[in-house]
């Protein structure tokens, strides 16, 4: 029986690492290397769609630029027209050898926009992890209708799962509050 709790919390844990990695997608206004991680670029040249970061390296000089370096310069173009096609609301410019991509301030009604979004992946997360409580409730109380465990410890086990539950609903809750709060930074 513990090696299903421990495979339902490792569930429950690969759905706060989904939301987080939705999280750092959402542009706050700052500059993060990871506003451009689930950027893909078709490159001519290679005949090929791949993500940025195999193609450049992505860092942030300060908090309102962005600097792309691709290995291969003949990409340039490429990898500007990944970001523009990505939807981000970036323009990013070069120069020869570089590819600098300034991230402007964001208006309040972009920050209520992207509050939404935060809360629609903070909603997702939930489902998720609903779902793995359900999974797991019914995994239970089919042993016990198989007789593999007494009625006893059917109740003690599905507490185990609700508080399971019940602390990674806060944790998604934790996550979503704080990346509200960075985006309503100014």
């Amino acid at each position: 029986m513990e090696e299903y709790l421990d495979a339902m919390m490792d569930d429950m844990k690969a759905a706060l690492a989904a939301l987080e990695g939705h999280l750092k997608t959402v542009r706050t206004g700052r500059a993060t290397p990871q506003l451009l991680e689930n950027v893909q670029v078709t490159v001519a040249s290679y005949g090929a769609t791949m993500p940025i970061n195999q193609l450049a390296t992505i860092s942030a000089p300060d908090a309102r630029m962005l600097m792309v370096s691709p290995w291969d310069k003949t990409t340039i173009p490429d990898i500007e027209k990944g970001i523009l096609a990505a939807g981000l609301g970036l323009n990013p410019a070069n120069d020869g050898q570089i590819i600098r991509v300034p991230i402007p301030a964001l208006t309040g009604e972009r920050r209520r926009d992207l509050g939404k979004l935060v809360r629609k992946y903070g909603e997702d997360g939930k489902v998720r992890v609903r779902a793995v409580r359900k999974e797991y409730n019914d995994l239970f109380k089919g042993m016990e209708s198989d007789k593999d465990i007494s009625e006893d410890d059917l109740g003690r086990v599905l507490k185990k799962v609700q508080d399971a539950t019940n602390g990674t609903v806060k944790s998604i809750d934790v996550m979503v509050d704080a990346k509200e709060r960075e985006i309503q930074d100014v």
